[in-house]
């Protein structure tokens, strides 16, 4: 018996689909005999199908299989992007908070059917529904926050440089963390001056960007030029937009090594280690003890290096095949280049000549071995704690915190500071008691502290005022910069 195609089958089914549920038993079985010997179906299976409600397309999913609807995975995807786009796994078991914080905020309301059914969801299931949304919102990835700053900064390397005039400083930071990065430390700041090999260190208590711009302030004020362009790596406490605009506002031009590139600052990388490794070493050094005793001993060599120590000058490098040739000039030192040098004022150069002519080596020596000498001990003794503690020669060490030396210094014009609050401080009521948390745990994260000031103070507080908290220990900490490197807090007390 010829067989009919698959479409004629189809379209039989549904032409005597309807007479064989409208008839009675007898004309159902002639409607069954005819229809089996056309379609060579078995009878048992063509009963089957005659019997069936409608005819559905192959292929398509039955409706009454379905589980998930457009609504449901209109929701999903709300919810999807509210977790940052995780995957389904992550999501799955972050539904149920998600859902219930995204209603209780009014960003969403779920018929009860339609939230069953999301949080019913698996893992699999849900990256199966998201599959389509996916394809359309790849995930981007997120640029950190120096990002634009560093697109912003234009790059220099070491053949760039070329002979620039004295002002041009290669930037640095060394830390003297010791076998561990863990925990606050004491770092250095280390300023080069390409034309001349002036150097410039100075100690900062923690590596943030609000102290070294204040150490920046004041070593602008101490040095025989201006500052005319700094050039530092890609470390974020350099790639920011506070060391961005302070540059901007005093003229300077900023610009960067390339990544993963130290030769690009091989002037202040060849200091680093000529200069402040050889003073200080590798120990670890932090605390307000430390602090004191690199200030001094910076004061002592910064003279020394600069006016007594002579230095080679790289004037030109060669490479032929595997070996390079390097040229040098007569070893001077950095400020004999600078009285060479034409571009100098006479001003500057004679308080130069003044100053050298004036200096003691010995004396000078015997500061930064005394200075040495007590970092050894500092060390050895393990008097160090990991957070800066007032003790009473506080005042002492602020007052003795002023220029090694004054000539040639640019003096800033006064900016007024903003010292009223826009509204009230909500932790002025336990103001000494969280002066006091600062003072004693600065190894400690806010956090840590929040919830400490919460639990002895149970009510008074509430979680979303942590920020304000954080903001709170920043405006001391920067006091504490203040009073730490430019002695603002001797001053207010005079």
């Amino acid at each position: 018996m010829r067989r009919v195609s698959m479409m004629t089958r189809d379209d039989m089914i549904a032409a005597t689909g309807e007479r064989y549920r409208k008839g009675d038993r007898a004309n159902r079985g002639k409607i069954l005999d005819v229809f089996t010997a056309i379609t060579g179906f078995h009878r048992k299976h063509a009963a089957r199908i005659l019997r069936a409600t409608g005819r559905r397309e192959r292929g398509a999913p039955r409706p009454e299989m379905r589980l998930y609807n457009d609504e449901m995975d209109g929701a999903l995807v709300t919810l999807w992007e509210a977790s940052d786009r995780v995957c389904g796994k992550r999501l799955h078991a972050m539904l149920p908070l998600l859902v219930e914080a995204m209603e209780r905020h009014g960003h969403m309301t779920l018929l009860p059917a339609i939230r069953a059914g999301i949080l019913t969801m698996s893992a699999a299931t849900i990256d199966r529904r998201l599959a389509p949304f996916r394809e359309g919102a790849k995930r981007r990835r997120r640029a950190p926050p120096s990002a634009a700053v560093k697109a912003a900064v234009p790059v220099r390397t070491f053949a760039d440089w070329g002979d620039p005039s004295p002002g041009f400083f290669e930037a640095d930071l060394v830390a003297h963390s010791g076998p561990s990065a863990d925990g606050r430390f004491v770092q250095t700041l280390t300023l080069t001056d390409i034309a001349s090999g002036w150097t410039e260190t100075m100690p900062i208590p923690f590596r943030e960007q609000e102290y070294l711009v204040q150490a920046l302030t004041k070593l602008q004020r101490s040095l025989p030029m201006p500052i005319l362009g700094l050039d530092t790596d890609n470390d974020t406490v350099f790639m920011n937009e506070t060391i961005q605009a302070w540059c901007a506002v005093h003229n300077i031009t900023f610009t960067r090594s390339r990544p993963y590139h130290k030769n690009d600052q091989a002037w202040v990388e060849q200091k680093n280690g000529s200069v402040v490794r050889k003073l200080v070493g590798y120990r670890r050094y932090e605390g307000l003890e430390a602090l004191q005793i690199l200030e001094n001993l910076y004061a002592a060599s910064r003279l020394f290096v600069n006016l007594l120590q002579p230095s080679f000058k790289l004037i030109s490098k060669e490479r032929h095949g595997a070996k390079v040739i390097k040229r040098y000039d007569k070893p001077v030192t950095p400020c004999q280049r600078l009285l060479a040098d034409a571009r100098v004022s006479n001003a500057i150069k004679t308080q130069l000549s003044t100053m050298q002519a004036s200096l003691d080596p010995i004396d000078l020596l015997a500061r930064m071995r005394h200075c040495q000498q007590q970092l050894l001990n500092l060390s050895q003794d393990e008097q160090v704690e990991g957070a800066i503690q007032p003790d009473a020669r506080l005042g002492d060490f602020l007052a003795s915190l002023k220029d090694a030396w004054h000539s040639g210094t640019l003096e800033e014009p006064a900016r007024p500071q903003r010292t009223w609050r826009t509204r009230v401080d909500p932790f002025a009521a336990t103001a000494t008691e969280v002066t006091a948390l600062f003072e004693s745990a600065m190894g400690q994260t806010s956090r840590d502290l929040f919830e400490q000031l919460c639990a002895d103070h149970p009510g008074l507080y509430l979680p979303g005022q942590l920020r304000t908290f954080e903001r709170q220990r920043k405006r001391w900490r920067a006091a504490k910069a203040d009073a730490l490197i430019l002695g603002a807090a001797a001053v207010a007390a005079e």
